[in-house]
This record gives C-alpha cells, sequence and structure tokens, in this order.
C-alpha cells in the first residue's frame, strides 16, 4: 500500500511538471535581461552603430557581389538586388534587429525616406558625379532609429547591375538600427 502512494505521488508530480516552462526559459532570460536598467550612453550607442554597421555592410556586399558574379547573365539581378536571396545578410539583419537595404540614386526622391536621409543621399550623388571620396555615416532618426549608410564602390558589379538605369552610378548600404536593439546588443560591462 506504502509502494503504491509513493508511485501514485510520483506520477502526479510528473504530471504537474509544466515542459512550456522549460522551453521559454531562454525567452524568459532574454527579456529580463532587456528590462534590467542599463547605463548607455550616446558615445556607446554610435560606436555600437557604426562598427556593427560597417561589419553588416562588409558581410551584405560581399555576399551580393559573390551572388551577381557566380550568377553573371543566367539570373536577373533585380531578384538578387532585393536582398532576399542573401541568408548570412538575413540572418546577420535579424540578430541584431536591423533592416538592410540597398538604395540608388533614384531613391533621393523617395519620401518613404526621412528628409536627412535623403539629403545624405544626394549628397553620396553629388561625390560620385564629381568623382569625390565617399565615407560611410550614421543619422539619428527622431529618438528611435539610427541608420547606418556606406555608400558601394562605383567600379563594384553592385552599382553596375543592380542599378542599371542610373545616369550616374550609385549604391549606397542603408542599415536601420532600432535604439532598443542597439541597447539591447551593447555589452555594459567593463
Amino acid at each position: 500500500m506504502n509502494r503504491c502512494i509513493t508511485l501514485f505521488t510520483l506520477l502526479t508530480l510528473l504530471a504537474a511538471c509544466n515542459t512550456d516552462r522549460i522551453q521559454y526559459s531562454d525567452k524568459l532570460k532574454q527579456e529580463m535581461a532587456d528590462k534590467k536598467v542599463k547605463r548607455v550612453t550616446a558615445v556607446q550607442m554610435n560606436e555600437a552603430v557604426d562598427e556593427w554597421g560597417q561589419q553588416i555592410a562588409n558581410v551584405a556586399q560581399t555576399e551580393l557581389t559573390a551572388k551577381l558574379k557566380q550568377a553573371g547573365t543566367t539570373a536577373q539581378p533585380a531578384e538578387l538586388c532585393q536582398l532576399q536571396t542573401l541568408p548570412k545578410t538575413q540572418a546577420i539583419a535579424k540578430k541584431y534587429g536591423v533592416t538592410v537595404r540597398l538604395l540608388g540614386a533614384a531613391d533621393v526622391n523617395n519620401q518613404a525616406l526621412a528628409a536627412k536621409e535623403r539629403e545624405v543621399l544626394d549628397a553620396y550623388l553629388y561625390n560620385a558625379e564629381n568623382k569625390l571620396p565617399q565615407t560611410s555615416n550614421i543619422q539619428r532618426i527622431g529618438d528611435t532609429l539610427f541608420v547606418y549608410n556606406a555608400p558601394v564602390p562605383a567600379e563594384n558589379p553592385i552599382c553596375q547591375q543592380c542599378f542599371t538605369g542610373q545616369a550616374q552610378p550609385l549604391a549606397v548600404w542603408r542599415i536601420a538600427f532600432p535604439k532598443k536593439e542597439v541597447i539591447r546588443h551593447i555589452s555594459t560591462k567593463k
């Protein structure tokens, strides 16, 4: 009889265990870590966006250039230039919670972009037309978004194949970092 009670108690305890709790432990840990108070300065955020933006732009540019060279004339470059077929770029974008786009000269008039972004894109176009050096930059859009821009060299296949109808070859990586994602990924331990 004593064994039956012990066995019944053990089975009841096992049945009461909730496996969902184990499945959600990683999500719960991340959520709790996100809710911790962090002291992050504007300088730290700019440095992080600059470092990550440069890395993401390099990966995206390397991956897209390789795909364009591999495809040659067999595939439509427009499909590749939409960046949906770049697994490394998509994985990094998901990891950092960013949006990666490739902009061209026509985007100077794109009303979906912030006015500050259009001005910077117009400056890139001016520099390309006048053969001036191009450098990457960061804009802060409102209080919630950082935009990292990195120009693609004019001789790169991306400029030549993704934006064929342009009078002036221009391609610029636009990587949009939500502020909360930047703060989440910054390590404050020093």
